[in-house]
């Protein structure tokens, strides 16, 4: 046990490439265990807070996601996200560039937190007491359904304005502290405390509030998604939605005993929807075993853990607070560490054709945008 765990160490890993590889022997290992009932530290059954199961039926049970609700069911979610990691500061005059991981290709950019520093936050209009890492926004030819922050209010900050954009949904998912939230038309305009994990998704067009209460004992930090919503003849907009990563149960992938599942807070039949923002759970040594190449765009926040992921042609290793920024079609898998669950924000755009004009644009026919 004690040896195969400093063997599956990044820290003892050289290169990548050898780290797969001694996933690849740890995963076998612990699947031999649990085929023999053993009792190997890292091949323990840690999902049971996930799942429930019949006395017929082996199969796990998803919470089905619903709008404005309490989505507990009986069964338990995933426990809060550790407190993000902010570096703050500059690095000493000292260190070397080449021990940063950042890097921008034609396919995929790696946003690692060691330079989510201080001087590349800005501040947002209509916003008190708040600054923001704007990890990703649509660049033409590269990601361009979506932008992606990572926000930090400070206590009595907030804004009565979130965003005057026309036609612009949102997505947050509270990282730290605690964030209050009110949506026009969702519980009498209440304002809806969200803690770490906690999930808001705001219709286009709709007028909501955030603050972070001036008695908090710290600040509010969470990442933010916005996207323009794409209308479609016949289907209505989404409703508002107020739900919490630690009360729905993620949905196991197919073939992996729950050792990669999904925590989704919408329907994905819901056809309303034209982009997710979901959790993803890997165990330690659970792996996406095969390359993924698909027209959906990605913003991939690391809310916990570590792994190494496959992007394009390239190994790279991630943890807590980094951003991962795909492009449609970039070929995408990864293994995932340990010792702790490797989790992560996961946007996506989905159930729309895709559109012939750039950024989301309309065409002009004659004196008329289409």
């Amino acid at each position: 046990g004690a040896a195969l765990h400093e063997e599956v160490r990044l820290q003892a890993v050289p290169h990548p490439q050898q780290f797969v590889e001694a996933m690849r022997r740890h995963h076998r290992t612990v699947a031999a265990a649990a085929r023999l009932g053993g009792q190997h530290h890292c091949g323990r059954r840690r999902w049971a807070r996930f799942t429930s199961t019949s006395a017929d039926d082996d199969t796990p049970a998803p919470v089905a996601p619903s709008s404005v609700a309490q989505q507990t069911g009986g069964l338990q979610g995933s426990p809060p996200p550790p407190p993000p990691t902010f570096l703050g500061g500059l690095p000493r005059q000292t260190e070397l560039l080449t021990e940063s991981r950042a890097v921008f290709t034609e396919a995929y950019a790696v946003i690692p937190r060691e330079v989510q520093r201080d001087i590349v936050t800005s501040m947002l209009p209509h916003w008190t007491r708040t600054r923001a890492w704007i990890l990703a926004r649509p660049l033409s030819g590269f990601a361009e359904t979506f932008t992606q922050y990572v926000v930090e209010v400070s206590p009595g900050g907030g804004s009565e304005t979130p965003d005057t954009a026309a036609g612009v949904e949102s997505a947050l998912y509270v990282l730290s502290g605690a964030l209050d939230v009110t949506i026009d038309g969702v519980d009498e305009q209440k304002p809806q405390r969200l803690t770490a994990g906690g999930v808001c998704y705001v219709p286009p067009d709709e007028e909501w509030r955030v603050a972070c209460a001036e008695d908090a004992a710290e600040k509010a930090t969470f990442a933010w998604v916005r996207k323009r919503y794409e209308e479609v003849d016949g289907i209505a907009a989404p409703d508002a939605i107020i739900a919490s990563d630690c009360d729905v149960a993620p949905t196991p992938m197919p073939d992996t005993d729950g050792a990669w599942a999904t925590t989704r807070f919408v329907d994905p039949e819901d056809l309303r929807h034209d982009m997710h923002l979901n959790v993803v759970t890997f165990r330690p040594g659970a792996v996406i075993p095969f390359k993924e190449t698909h027209v959906m765009e990605h913003g991939i926040y690391v809310i916990q853990g570590k792994a190494v992921y496959h992007l394009n042609n390239d190994w790279v290793e991630v943890r807590q607070g980094d951003f991962l920024w795909l492009r449609a079609f970039c070929p995408q898998a990864c293994y995932a560490g340990g010792p702790d669950d490797f989790r992560y924000l996961l946007y996506k755009d989905v159930n729309r054709h895709p559109s012939f004009f750039p950024l989301g644009g309309r065409a002009l026919r004659g004196d008329t945008w289409m």
